[in-house]
């Protein structure tokens, strides 16, 4: 596997995160301001979107670095956590009261389990220089 590739997934994968937490917290506001914009942030379809792409963009970029240098499994299971959360906020369980906390915890979980792999990734490169 190419640096380039992994590295891509890793960001890809942030950005993905990064898009879930702008909807969940900054749409609620902007929509206040902007009627129009409300649709996006009710339509459960965006939810279930981001959970569908998170999934295998997080499964291929973990498991990508994996076959390269295995994880510790503490990055596997702040990953498989991240990837609960976002489910579980994609499908309003245990409430839709508890939607959005969950749904930002998860992406939180999620983008620091790819950062973390990400650096993971980056000081193992330095250190066979």
């Amino acid at each position: 596997m190419k640096p380039s590739d992994a590295r891509f997934f890793d960001a890809s994968a942030i950005g993905l995160s990064g898009l879930c937490l702008l909807h969940c917290l900054a749409l609620p506001v902007v929509a206040a301001f902007l009627p129009a914009l409300a649709f996006w942030q009710a339509s459960e379809w965006v939810h279930v979107l981001f959970v569908m792409l998170a999934v295998p963009l997080a499964g291929i970029a973990l498991w990508r670095s994996h076959r390269v240098s295995a994880l510790p499994k503490a990055l596997w299971m702040l990953s498989a956590g991240g990837v609960a959360a976002l489910a579980m906020g994609a499908i309003g369980w245990p409430s839709h009261a508890w939607e959005t906390a969950i749904t930002v915890a998860g992406s939180v979980l999620l983008a620091s389990a790819h950062a973390w792999n990400w650096r993971r990734r980056h000081s193992r490169a330095k250190s066979c220089v």
